[in-house]
């Protein structure tokens, strides 16, 4: 025997309430087809493969265009330009990328904290040297300096090895030698200014740096994963960022030699305070990493030695990217004060070491 409610349901019409019964029953709403998605006019990936070969066809497409372009002469003095400073820098900033890695994830954190000296004072000279037998990029030294601060490492000392690390390693000293053949006085300019420009910025922390301007940092994929995971993630930080710096550096640099007509370049080279001031400038935009910074300086033939190494000292210590990573792991107040400072004790250091040594 069958209800009313099974006829209803049985039609297809809505249930409601039966009369008598007493029984209420909600109707189901009807069953509709899930919508397909909507087509994509590309497809539904585009992928490497696909990419490569639309170049491919564009270059074959506009092969004619392109050889008349690559026959001006311009173009191929900037060609060269690029591709010599690429060529030298390359294998010196894969290995410095390499050894940044395995010091960042295999050497433990605090040991740091057991080697350095107690008194604040005297861990910054330390903190300083340490630089020299443990090469690293700048984009490295960053987090590994936020992290010897978390492992309890006197702030000073830990900005003192963040500013030292990245241009006195020996990575960067041989990379600097190779670039300037001619001027082995010039690594050793370098070294020295980079050093003391490192210990006066970490002593002026401790005289007048408040701890509250820190925010202390964190970077997951070299504290949570496994040493592998972690070595080959700091790698591929470290090629993305220094890498595409490179990359943009070379590509300044040789438009610079290519657009920049000679007179200009050789009245700002001729005048000396203004070339130093503007290769310092030129040192913050360009951002490059400091296992390839000296190919870019060797490049700018015009300028004197002097102003080449306050581009070499400035580079590493205060640059465009330099200051964004720095707001982001210690915050934006210690950044704004930090950086400017680095700049005038680096600008003031490094003219005074020229003016000695070179």
């Amino acid at each position: 025997m069958t209800t009313d409610t099974e006829h209803a349901s049985a039609a297809g019409e809505p249930e409601g309430p039966l009369t008598g019964t007493g029984v209420v029953t909600k109707a189901r709403p009807p069953e509709t087809a899930a919508a397909p998605p909507p087509r994509r006019w590309l497809g539904d990936r585009i992928g490497s493969v696909e990419v490569l070969a639309a170049l491919l066809v564009l270059l074959i497409i506009f092969r004619d265009p392109l050889a008349a372009a690559l026959d001006d002469p311009r173009i191929q003095t900037w060609t060269t330009v690029f591709v010599s400073i690429m060529v030298q820098a390359v294998p010196f900033l894969v290995f410095g990328i390499l050894l940044s890695a395995v010091i960042a994830v295999f050497v433990p954190r605090s040991f740091w904290a057991r080697a350095l000296p107690r008194h604040p004072a005297l861990a910054v000279p330390a903190a300083s040297a340490a630089g020299v037998v443990l090469p690293g990029c700048e984009c490295g030294a960053v987090p590994i300096a936020g992290s010897l601060i978390r492992r309890g490492v006197t702030p000073a000392a830990a900005l003192a090895f963040l500013l030292a690390a990245p241009a006195v390693n020996p990575i960067v000293l041989t990379a600097t030698a190779v670039a300037f053949p001619n001027n082995p006085e010039m690594v050793v300019a370098r070294g020295v200014a980079s050093l003391v420009v490192a210990m006066v910025m970490g002593w002026l922390w401790l005289r007048l740096g408040r701890t509250e301007w820190i925010r202390m940092p964190r970077r997951p994929e070299l504290d949570d994963a496994s040493r592998t995971r972690a070595f080959w993630a700091a790698v591929r930080h470290d090629v993305t960022h220094a890498g595409g710096f490179l990359v943009l550096g070379a590509m300044a640099a040789a438009s610079i030699n290519v657009l920049v007509p000679e007179r200009w370049l050789q009245t700002l080279a001729d005048n000396a305070w203004l070339s130093i001031l503007a290769l310092a400038l030129l040192a913050v935009l360009l951002s490059l990493c400091s296992e390839a910074d000296a190919f870019v300086a060797a490049s700018l033939s015009q300028f004197s030695l002097t102003s080449r190494l306050v581009f070499l000292v400035v580079g590493p210590m205060v640059d465009l990217k330099l200051i964004s990573m720095q707001a982001g792991v210690f915050g934006r107040r210690f950044a704004f004060r930090f950086a400017p400072t680095t700049f005038a004790v680096a600008l003031l250091v490094a003219t005074g070491a020229g003016m000695v040594l070179l």
